[in-house]
Order: structure tokens, then sequence, then C-alpha cells
């Protein structure tokens, strides 16, 4: 019987992971509400505290992974 190679890493580069992304939806107390990108975040909670620094007054903040 012949072997058969394997196809996962046979002469393709490594690629570098892409930095996590992270979309946040801010509501504010006057009922404005904002949307950011969070780049360079480690996980929710970080992208969460991020944006919580940046902004004051917000009444809701909603944080999902971006894709």
């Amino acid at each position: 019987m012949a072997q058969r190679k394997s196809r996962m890493g046979a002469g393709r580069p490594a690629r570098k992971p892409l930095p996590r992304e992270f979309t946040a939806a801010v509501r504010y107390r006057d009922g404005r509400s904002e949307v950011f990108r969070v780049r360079n975040a480690d996980d929710l909670e970080d992208a969460r505290a991020l944006v919580l620094a940046e902004v004051d007054d917000a009444v809701v903040v909603v944080v999902a992974p971006h894709r």
C-alpha cells in the first residue's frame, strides 16, 4: 500500500494570527448610542474595560467578537 502524505503543513508558510477585534455598542443616559471597534484587546473583558475607560455616562455596554 502506498503511503499518503499529510496535507497539513505541507509546504505552506505559517500564518500570523490576526489581532483580536471586538465590536462594542454603548448606550448613554441621554438615549444616544455609539458603536466602537476595539482592536488588540486580549478578550471580551479587556475590550469592555477599554471602552469603559474611554466613555463617560454609559448605561449599557455590549461587547462581541468582530467577524
